[in-house]
């Protein structure tokens, strides 16, 4: 496991600021899941023709708002959606993301529900050319929890096992 530093821009701290305007239980929730998507994203599963990478993670929804509020309903239990972007569309393939709706399952099941939709860069890319607003809409509105282009990436432990 790495030491945060300053330059650490994937730092705990600094991901769960980017999601400020919730409960401190909620942003450790979604920096955990964060985490464990990066680091249980298994390419190895489908060939294709490069090395699989997630480009962006990004927070969709009620809790991407800032106008969110706490209430009874979501006081105790979390309806989290996730969008990923990666860089191949073979990377989409549920395959790929098995283990980590596995380990998300088995260590945040009781407390939360993770919706995750994949899409490739090129998907991306077609619904800008197609101006296709429900896509285009929600990244914009989303919070990008990481991005490869900016983030420090994950130690090599962290990676294997997806440890905090």
């Amino acid at each position: 496991m790495i030491t945060p530093s300053t330059n650490d821009v994937y730092a705990r701290e600094v991901v769960m600021a980017r999601v400020g305007h919730l409960i401190r239980r909620k942003q450790r929730e979604i920096e955990r899941i964060t985490r464990i998507l990066r680091g249980c994203f298994d390419p190895t599963q489908v060939q294709a023709p490069e090395l699989g990478q997630i480009r962006r993670i990004i927070l969709i929804g009620p809790y991407a708002r800032p106008s969110w509020y706490e209430d009874k309903t979501t006081i105790d239990f979390s309806d989290y959606e996730f969008w990923v972007v990666v860089n191949h569309p073979l990377f989409k393939e549920e395959c790929c993301w098995k283990r980590a709706c596995n380990v998300i399952a088995g260590e945040l099941g009781d407390r939360c529900a993770v919706d995750l939709e994949v899409y490739s860069k090129s998907d991306i890319r077609i619904a800008k050319a197609e101006r296709d607003t429900f896509i285009l809409d929600r990244i914009e509105a989303g919070i990008t929890l990481y991005r490869a282009s900016r983030d420090a990436p994950l130690a090599t432990s962290e990676r294997k096992g997806a440890q905090p």
